[in-house]
């Protein structure tokens, strides 16, 4: 007797719904949604003592984006996206964009950002943040405006995002401050 005489449609049955739920499974872990977690477990706000600019950057001068990264991250690919947005978006603007690389981690950022952002080594107080990708701005003034992250969600884009208000108010000269920590999407741990 062949083997797909032996074959009963409740054996197809189960063998389909073992091949769609490992469908799911699979679908689940590549769209990032195995990194779906609050951004933190608690209200997280940072201070003007918090976070703090190296002192070569400190003080008045432009507005200061910085990128906190880890290359081993898959939330980063959505993220990435959105950062070359805001790159293009405040190209002609008085906005400098840096990154600072997870510390202990290997990798590069994605080819379409690298040379348009400013490695930085180090953030003081970099510590404090619960989770990656995130980003700090700081004002003309050298104040801390936002720390958090880009966006709730899944998809980080300008629709869900927190930055873009915040940039949009600083390159017009308003004054600002965001303090946000409240938020479910893609995100990593920072602090291992």
């Amino acid at each position: 007797m062949s083997v797909l005489k032996r074959l009963s449609f409740k054996h197809l049955v189960v063998g389909f719904c073992v091949l769609a739920l490992g469908a799911v499974v699979l679908i689940w872990w590549l769209t990032g949604a195995a990194y779906l977690r609050p951004y933190s477990e608690k209200t997280v706000i940072f201070g003007q003592n918090t976070l703090r600019l190296p002192a070569q950057m400190a003080g008045p001068g432009p507005i200061r984006v910085v990128h906190f990264w880890d290359p081993q991250c898959p939330c980063n690919e959505e993220t990435d996206a959105h950062l070359r947005y805001l790159i293009g978006l405040h190209r002609n603007s008085d906005v400098e964009f840096y990154s600072v690389q997870k510390p202990g981690s290997k990798g590069e950022l994605a080819s379409f950002l690298r040379g348009r952002m400013k490695p930085l080594e180090y953030i003081e107080g970099m510590e404090s943040l619960p989770a990656s990708p995130a980003l700090a701005i700081w004002d003309r003034a050298g104040n801390l405006a936002y720390a958090g992250p880009y966006s709730e969600g899944l998809v980080c884009n300008s629709s869900n995002s927190f930055v873009e208000p915040v940039l949009e108010a600083l390159t017009e000269g308003r004054e600002f401050t965001l303090a946000s920590g409240l938020a479910v999407g893609c995100y990593c741990d920072w602090q291992d």
